[in-house]
């Protein structure tokens, strides 16, 4: 009875496999619920106004908060989606970085390298700065010593030249002395000789008139017959010789006035066939001793202010090879120092790198297809990742896929996602300092291309 009793009681479903069981069960369980959540709105709804308001705040505290768990998911979205479509909208680099170029001071001597004064590293110098100093001890001076031993020499031998040469002027001056007075007697003694020869004509032309008269009177006696031949002949003959000696006389005149004119201009004629007269051919002489010692005279002063300017030149040189002022030719700080004080170095070796700050230009590195839209002169702005104040700039540089400049502080080999380079200026280097190494983007101002 028992046995029928159980098999009354089991319906079909029971005998279900056991999924169908479990899928009761669930269904079972979400009754259950539901009439708890109905049983429990029913005893809300029987509760007084007051409850209901305490509780309306709880209801409404998941609906907020999904809410604002909706909106900050739609805040993402739209970033995360702003960013791909501005970089698609903009053209802009892939890295940028704020640069500047190097100045690299080398030494054009080798020697011994002192501090002109205390640096530090990042330190601040003004265009002009002596920073260091290069000594070297062990510079060539064997012809600066020639020329100074030369010059000494020839500054020794200037006074006795000197002194020479003015005894032979005081000689010389002594002797023209004497040759004036010689020249002097000399045209005084023909003036005398001339003023004889021509007594001798006056006297030869009376004893010529003479004896043309005697020669007359005899010619006419002689016709009567009251002179003889004899004694008209005598006549004739003394007639004819005192008018050689009266022609003889002027022909002496006429020599000694030659001699005069000559002895008046400085020469002297004679029948020794000498001109000149001792004391005239010594001063000559004196004179030429003279004038060559004062050639050489001149000649050691000329050599005497070249050996000046040669020691001036070469002191100079010295000078340069034994001592060199490193100066800083542009205003800037200390980037990098390459050796120290009391370290030999060698010429041409570098001894500091100095940043210029002046030249502050921004480095960056963009796609290809950015890099072709660009060119030369084009507006760019350098945003920095920290938020700083953004940067304009001039393209300066389109380096490409070409190696980058090597004096820039910081390599742009170093921004390595993109080959393409590009260079861009600042428009006021001055106004942002030496704060090379700031990172950030470049855009471009987008060009619009022609149909």
């Amino acid at each position: 009875m028992i046995d029928r009793s159980r098999a009354a009681s089991t319906d079909p479903a029971s005998a279900a496999p056991p999924h169908d069981a479990k899928d009761a069960r669930g269904d079972a369980k979400g009754l259950q619920d539901a009439l708890q959540e109905q049983l429990f709105a029913n005893d809300d709804h029987g509760h007084s106004p007051e409850a209901q308001t305490a509780a309306e705040p709880q209801r409404r505290w998941p609906h907020l908060r999904r809410g604002a768990k909706i909106a900050i998911g739609l805040a993402i979205l739209a970033v995360f989606g702003w960013l791909p479509l501005r970089a698609i909208w903009e053209y802009s680099s892939v890295e940028a970085v704020l640069n500047s170029r190097l100045v690299t001071l080398r030494t054009p001597i080798g020697g011994r390298v002192a501090a002109a004064q205390r640096l530090t590293d990042q330190a601040r110098l003004d265009a002009g700065t002596v920073v260091l100093r290069v000594v070297n001890s062990r510079g060539d001076r064997t012809r600066l010593d020639d020329l100074r031993r030369q010059k000494s020499r020839l500054e020794n031998e200037r006074p006795s030249l000197a002194a020479k040469l003015a005894s032979a002027q005081a000689a010389q001056k002594d002797l023209a002395r004497q040759a004036a007075q010689f020249r002097d007697g000399r045209v005084l003694q023909l003036e005398a000789r001339i003023a004889e020869i021509q007594t001798s004509i006056e006297a030869a032309a009376a004893r010529r008139d003479e004896a043309s008269a005697a020669v007359e009177r005899a010619s006419s006696l002689a016709k009567s017959g009251n002179v003889s031949t004899v004694e008209l002949a005598r006549l004739t003959r003394e007639l004819s010789v005192s008018q050689q000696t009266e022609l003889g006389a002027r022909k002496r005149l006429d020599a000694a006035k030659v001699e005069l004119t000559a002895a008046r201009s400085g020469s002297f004629l004679g029948d020794s066939y000498n001109d000149r007269p001792s004391s005239v051919q010594r001063e000559e002489e004196m004179r030429q001793r003279a004038g060559d010692l004062e050639a050489d005279l001149a000649r050691i002063d000329t050599e005497i202010a070249w050996l000046g300017n040669e020691i001036i030149i070469e002191e100079a040189r010295f000078a340069d090879l034994s001592e060199a002022d490193i100066t800083t030719p542009v205003s800037g700080r200390v980037w990098e120092m390459m050796t120290s004080p009391g370290e030999d170095v060698q010429a041409g070796q570098p001894l500091l790198k100095v940043l210029d700050c002046s030249s502050a230009v921004i480095t960056a590195n963009v796609t290809e297809n950015v890099y072709n839209r660009l060119q030369l002169g084009d507006h760019a702005t350098f945003e920095p990742n920290d938020g700083g104040t953004p940067i304009s700039g001039t393209v300066v540089n389109l380096t490409g896929a070409a190696g980058a400049p090597a004096n820039l502080a910081i390599n742009p080999d170093a921004l390595s996602k993109e080959p393409y380079r590009v260079t861009v200026a600042l428009a006021d280097a001055a106004a942002h300092g030496c704060t090379v190494g700031r990172t950030g983007r470049v855009v471009f101002a987008r060009q619009e291309t022609a149909p």
